[in-house]
């Protein structure tokens, strides 16, 4: 992968990656806010935002003015809220270019928040909330959370609640626009079949002129995320379930940390691929439940290790036993140059397969632009992922997989009760 950046006067940054031999380009325009900028008040307004961007503007007065344009070309496009980047983006044929580039920054910059769209938004984004409510496996990781980082932005949930959604007005929207959608917050990414000259060129001149009049405001901070605990925590939310869903985790590294593609490889040899640890203990020797798997949410100030999976509601005490035992065996015991090796090449291979596409392409170079303030290359960081080390393993491990570390989520049909008992599983200790 080649890419080149480039920062205009005002701020605005420009990654073109070129993607020769792939017949679709990307416009991706990623700004550095999300729910991680809100205030208590303001819970949800980045999320409720993205939707109103697509509501119309002074060009295209109507939504169906956005989405008629962009889907006469036959283009894929959405956007996305976290908690601290925002998205928007369109994949279309290359031929299409102009056209992807034009929409995209029309509704960055000129969204018109109408008050009668807001209202009926508000309808659309209480549903939205209530749906995930009604996921368990889904909700479970935003009471995980709200367990872990309490009252503040990284514990709330990114859509907000009711109460914030309903109280929102286009004084708020206009507002959050101004402090956050200037351009030194304000990424654009082009991926996809161009070659490396006209990315230099062309490309770099239609993005300045389609963004001339973007804000050059001071870009808005955030607070730092508070990393407060001292002993083992959970949370249980009562439902008739057929299946209870748990998420257990523990605090870890930061997006910037060294110690990123240590955890990516503890990460997978727990609980990645059905090879892993995890899916042959739960799914194929005990068959206890579907799903089971192992993830590292990482993040500029903070991260998260996390194991979820959702499993017969009689087993949960055997399964969190395992879980917990099965994190202790990285420290404990020998792992196998074959194992790690298997791990570190299922990384490589699909971490390569993961960007086949023009929008993976420009989501890969956006986020870690974002989140680690630097791009490397696939060839970099599979390098790295190799150079890893039985000792990276378990030395990370050690530091991780401590009880001050530990968090359980679970919804099922559980009364308070119960809570006590899996309190008392709580432990890596033996």
């Amino acid at each position: 992968m080649q890419f080149h950046k480039t920062t205009l006067k005002n701020g605005l940054k420009i990654i073109t990656v070129p993607m020769p031999d792939n017949p679709a380009v990307t416009v991706l325009v990623m700004v550095e806010t999300g729910s991680k900028y809100e205030k208590k008040e303001e819970s949800g307004l980045s999320h409720f935002l993205e939707h109103m961007m697509f509501k119309g503007t002074p060009k295209r007065p109507k939504a169906i003015d956005i989405s008629k344009e962009l889907e006469s070309i036959g283009a894929q496009y959405n956007a996305f809220t976290s908690q601290e980047y925002t998205g928007y983006y369109a994949k279309v044929s290359r031929e299409h270019i102009d056209t992807a580039l034009d929409v995209v920054s029309d509704i960055y910059l000129h969204p018109l928040l109408n008050e009668k769209e807001i209202e009926k938004e508000k309808g659309v984004i209480m549903e939205e909330i209530r749906m995930y409510q009604d996921l368990p496996h889904r909700h479970v990781h935003d009471l995980f959370m709200n367990l872990v980082y309490g009252d503040q932005s990284a514990g709330w949930n990114i859509a907000g609640d009711e109460q914030t959604v309903k109280s929102f007005n286009r004084d708020n929207f206009r507002k959050y626009l101004e402090e956050h959608y200037v351009a030194p917050a304000t990424l654009v990414v082009i991926a996809g079949s161009f070659d490396n000259k006209n990315a230099k060129k062309n490309i770099k001149k239609k993005i300045e002129k389609a963004f001339e009049n973007i804000s050059k405001a001071r870009k808005a901070k955030k607070e730092k995320v508070k990393e407060v605990q001292s002993k083992p925590e959970m949370i249980l939310k009562f439902k008739e379930t057929d299946q209870a869903h748990i998420v257990l985790g523990v605090r870890s590294y930061d997006a910037r940390s060294i110690n990123g593609p240590a955890m990516d490889v503890l990460t997978a040899l727990l609980g990645k691929g059905m090879s892993s640890r995890l899916f042959q203990k739960l799914r194929e020797e005990m068959g206890v439940g579907y799903y089971i798997h192992a993830d590292h949410d990482a993040y500029t100030d903070h991260g998260l290790f996390t194991i979820s999976s959702g499993i017969d509601t009689k087993r949960v005490d055997e399964v969190l036993k395992v879980l917990l035992t099965e994190c202790r065996k990285i420290i404990d015991e020998p792992i196998s140059k074959e194992e790690l090796q298997k791990v570190k090449d299922y990384i490589s291979g699909s971490f390569v397969l993961g960007l086949e596409t023009s929008d993976s392409m420009a989501e890969y170079v956006s986020i870690n632009h974002i989140l680690k303030g630097k791009v490397e290359s696939p060839k970099e960081e599979i390098k790295k992922i190799q150079k890893v080390t039985e000792k990276d393993v378990k030395r990370i491990a050690k530091e991780i997989f401590v009880d001050e570390k530990l968090n359980l989520a679970i919804i099922g049909p559980y009364k308070d009760e119960d809570k006590k008992r899996f309190e008392n599983l709580l432990t890596f200790k033996k």
